[in-house]
């Protein structure tokens, strides 16, 4: 049966999963988790990458003793963060961490150079301060002389990807949500990299998901595929869906709610409302809003564990917030909760200020972030619903906040809407997928979401379940 690697980098923790294709399913084996390391130097935030390199290539080794026969493997990441690259190919500093404070006003001075409007008509994408652009603005005012010795950029995912022995390469559904390619084309935008004075020679070819880069270097046997490198993108492609009446909701570190499109929807009310088009697998389009997310309760859980007490019981913390009596909700995306540290004083400090009464133990905090994550998926599919005319009858809830049963349920309750839960690695599987089709391996007559419903341990929520 053919074997692949997935490395699933998320911005909390990365994984290395074996999947295996068992006639017409995909079969998953963590072979490694580690925790995804952020250096802080001289008041600003980096990846390390030397110190993920050192555990994808563990993850590599364990897998090559458990399937010797291994197929080919592949990166996914978040998104934006981005390793310029000297004439040497070698790394010329570390990528920074887009919750880094650098770029602190830069979006709004971009702005006056070429405006919001016109920039989401030409990219199709939400402008958001740590956006690719907007960090590759704070290199060009507070580092020139780096961007002059770069001689490309790659981002996350891709950087691994050629570090493996891939050709230098940007995969599709991760280019676009660097705000730098036109939504039309689908090629690096001239006109913005003109009227920004960016050097667009700098960022190399554009491949589609499934690309074979090359060999591994230190597995020659191996296939280095793009994939779908962006996470996001990965997940949705795996998303174990029928029909055309679904949106989702990717659950992790950041929620991202919304729909899979035919073609770009670039409206001035889709921009006021939020909304991004990032591209999708086979040439579709994620129609999407970016959330918060679990960041608030995972910063906490950090700041706790960080207090001597030992890590965080997850399912007992779940528990308690089940227990707890609800306090309402309170606004996640208030820009005071993108930092990284003193989450959960500042998470006190909001409900004092708005006179929400105040978490009297963790249990409790826990579930005011449950239910404030609950009510921005409410709001955020109103909002779909309404720039797409469309409704949704089901949402599906994919990633690690599908593993949350109480997030479930209280979405259901609050968008009205059943509710399918799973897989909790859907960015692993659809990774492992996209690979399985580059390599010729998927059985005849069989879509990746057909793989993927036959893959998935699914739960289903009603609004009136219990």
């Amino acid at each position: 049966m053919p074997r692949y690697l997935a490395f699933d980098l998320g911005a909390s923790s990365g994984r290395a999963v074996l999947g295996t294709l068992d006639g017409d399913a995909m079969r998953m084996e963590e072979v490694h988790r580690f925790t995804t390391p952020v250096a802080e130097r001289d008041g600003h935030l980096f990846w390390d990458l030397d110190a993920l390199w050192a555990d994808l290539q563990a993850g590599l080794r364990h897998a090559l003793a458990a399937a010797p026969d291994l197929r080919s493997l592949s990166v996914d990441s978040w998104a934006v963060d981005y390793v310029p690259l000297g004439d040497d190919g070698q790394p010329l500093r570390l990528p920074f961490c887009y919750r880094d404070p650098r770029t602190d006003g830069v979006m709004d001075r971009a702005f006056e150079t070429v405006p919001r409007e016109a920039i989401y008509r030409h990219t199709g994408i939400q402008s958001l301060p740590f956006n690719t652009l907007y960090q590759l603005l704070a290199d060009q005012a507070h580092a020139p002389g780096l961007l002059g010795r770069t001689r490309t950029h790659l981002l996350i995912a891709d950087y691994f990807n050629h570090r493996f022995g891939g050709r230098p390469a940007i995969e599709r559904t991760m280019a676009s949500t660097t705000q730098l390619v036109d939504v039309r084309s689908g090629g690096w935008s001239a006109a913005l990299s003109d009227a920004f004075g960016l050097d667009r020679a700098a960022w190399p070819e554009i491949v589609e998901a499934g690309t074979r880069l090359g060999p591994a270097r230190e597995a020659p046997g191996v296939e280095v595929v793009a994939s779908c490198s962006h996470d996001t993108g990965a997940a949705v492609a795996a998303a174990p869906a029928e029909g055309d009446d679904w949106a989702f909701v990717s659950c992790g570190t950041w929620s991202l709610l919304g729909a899979e499109r035919s073609a770009p929807l670039v409206t001035d009310e889709a921009r006021r409302a939020g909304f991004t088009n990032e591209a999708g697998l086979d040439g579709t389009t994620r129609f999407l809003k970016n959330l918060t997310g679990l960041w608030a309760l995972q910063e906490c859980a950090r700041e706790w564990d960080a207090s001597g007490n030992g890590p965080t019981d997850w399912a007992a913390l779940e528990i308690e917030a089940a227990a707890a009596e609800s306090l309402g909700v309170i606004d996640l995306e208030d820009a005071r909760f993108v930092a990284r540290g003193g989450m959960e004083g500042r998470l006190r400090a909001y409900c004092r200020e708005r006179g929400t009464p105040e978490p009297a133990s963790r249990g409790q905090l826990a579930r005011l972030v449950l239910d404030s994550i609950a009510d921005s998926y409410r709001r955020a599919l109103a909002d779909l619903e309404a720039v797409t005319g469309r409704s949704y009858s089901a949402l599906h809830l994919f990633g690690g906040g599908s593993q949350n049963r109480l997030l479930c349920r209280l979405t259901a309750e609050a968008c009205g809407r059943r509710v399918v839960a799973g897989p909790a690695e859907a960015t692993a599987l659809g990774n492992l997928l996209v690979q399985a089709r580059a390599m010729g391996d998927l059985p005849a007559g069989l879509s990746i979401r057909d793989v993927a419903r036959r893959s998935s341990d699914l739960h289903v929520y009603t609004p009136t379940s219990d």
